[in-house]
C-alpha cells in the first residue's frame, strides 16, 4: 500500500530537467518516430518502439523535448492499494496509452488537431454505448410482464467511463470469461424502491443477466454490462460509508445518472446521498485524488526504476473497481 502524505502541495518537475530522469536514447527513439508520423498516442508509440510502457511514459512526460495534449477529464476512483483509498481514473498509465497525445516541441498545430481528433473518437464511442445500453434497458422493461410498475419504482443508474464522456474501445479481458470486450464496460446500478415485489426483483436480475451475456457473445458486438440489482434498504446500508465496498457503492450511485426508469426515485436516491454525508466525503477523496495523482506523479519521474518496480508500481498500473458488481 502507498503511504504518500495527500495533505500538502508540492511542484510536479514535469518538463523541469532539474531532477528527471532521463533516457536520451529512448528519447531520440521517440522523436525520430514523432518526426516520421506526426503526433501519437501512447499505444501508437508502445506499438512502434515495442519498449516497456512505465520507460516510454517517462521519456515523455519527463522530457523538455515533447509536448503532450491530454483529452478528457480526471475523476474519482477507489483503490483499495492506496492509502485512503481514493486515486483518479484514468490511471497514469491508460492515460497516456489512451488520452495522451505526444508531439515534438515544436508541433503544436500538428499536436492539438491530433487531439481534437482523440477527442471526437471518445465522444462517439460514449454516444454507442450510452444508446447501446439505454435501447438494451428500454426494451427489457416494456417486455416485461409489468412495465408500468418497473418505470414507477424502479431507476436505472448509468455510471463509470461514460458519464464523464471518456468511454474508450481498445480492446481487454472481460473478467469472468476472459472474452476480448470492446474497451470501457457500461456500470449499471438497478435500484428498486421500498415493497417492489421480491419476485419480480429477481426476474429483473435475472433478465440483465441475459442480456449482459448476450452482448458479450454476439460477435459484432461483444459488449460488457457490469450491473447491479438492489433495493433501498441495500443503499441505507450502504449509506453508512464504513466498509471498502460500501464507499465503492455509493461512489457509484453519486457520479450516477439516469438511464431509465423513475426520475423521483433517482432524485431521492441523490437527496439521500447529500443528507447522510457521503457527497461531501467523496468531493474531499477527490480532491485528496488529486494531490495523490501529482505527487505520484513526481515519484514516477524523479525514483529510480528499480525502486518503482519494488515499492509503486502500484502508482501506475489501472486496479479494477468490481467490488459493487461482484
Amino acid at each position: 500500500m502507498s503511504t504518500l502524505d495527500c495533505g500538502t502541495s508540492f511542484e510536479i518537475p514535469g518538463r523541469d530537467p532539474v531532477g528527471c530522469w532521463y533516457n536520451a536514447r529512448m528519447e531520440n527513439r521517440i522523436l525520430e518516430l514523432l518526426k516520421r508520423r506526426g503526433p501519437l498516442t501512447g499505444s501508437e508509440i508502445l506499438s512502434a518502439l515495442d519498449a516497456p510502457g512505465l520507460e516510454l511514459w517517462r521519456a515523455c512526460t519527463g522530457s523538455p523535448l515533447f509536448a503532450i495534449r491530454r483529452v478528457g477529464r480526471w475523476y474519482l476512483r477507489l483503490d483499495r492499494r492506496i492509502e485512503g483509498f481514493g486515486r483518479l481514473s484514468p490511471s497514469i498509465l491508460r492515460e497516456f496509452l489512451t488520452y495522451s497525445v505526444i508531439a515534438p516541441r515544436d508541433a503544436t498545430d500538428a499536436l492539438e488537431g491530433r487531439a481534437r481528433e482523440i477527442s471526437r473518437r471518445i465522444e462517439a464511442v460514449t454516444r454507442e454505448k450510452s444508446s447501446l445500453v439505454y435501447r438494451v434497458i428500454s426494451a427489457l422493461v416494456n417486455r416485461s410482464e409489468n412495465p408500468d410498475l418497473v418505470m414507477e419504482q424502479a431507476c436505472f443508474i448509468l455510471a463509470g467511463d461514460i458519464v464523464y464522456d471518456m468511454a474508450h474501445d481498445v480492446p481487454r479481458p472481460e473478467r469472468s470469461t476472459g472474452r476480448l470486450v470492446r474497451g470501457s464496460d457500461m456500470d449499471l446500478v438497478v435500484i428498486v424502491a421500498d415493497g417492489f415485489p421480491e419476485e419480480q426483483k429477481k426476474r429483473l436480475d435475472e433478465r440483465i443477466y441475459r442480456e449482459k451475456y448476450n452482448l458479450l457473445v454476439t460477435p459484432h458486438l461483444r459488449e460488457e454490462i457490469d450491473y447491479v440489482v438492489k433495493d433501498l434498504d441495500r443503499v441505507r446500508e450502504q449509506l453508512r460509508f464504513d466498509t471498502f465496498r460500501r464507499m465503492v457503492a455509493c461512489k457509484i450511485m453519486q457520479e450516477g445518472t439516469l438511464l431509465y426508469g423513475s426520475e423521483a426515485l433517482f432524485t431521492r436516491i441523490k437527496a439521500m446521498l447529500h443528507e447522510s454525508g457521503v457527497s461531501p466525503r467523496l468531493q474531499e477523496m477527490e480532491r485528496r485524488a488529486r494531490v495523490f495523482r501529482r505527487k505520484a506523479e513526481t515519484i514516477l519521474l524523479t525514483e529510480d526504476v528499480d525502486t518503482i518496480l519494488r515499492n509503486h508500481l502500484d502508482l501506475f498500473y489501472p486496479t479494477e473497481e468490481s467490488e459493487e458488481f461482484e
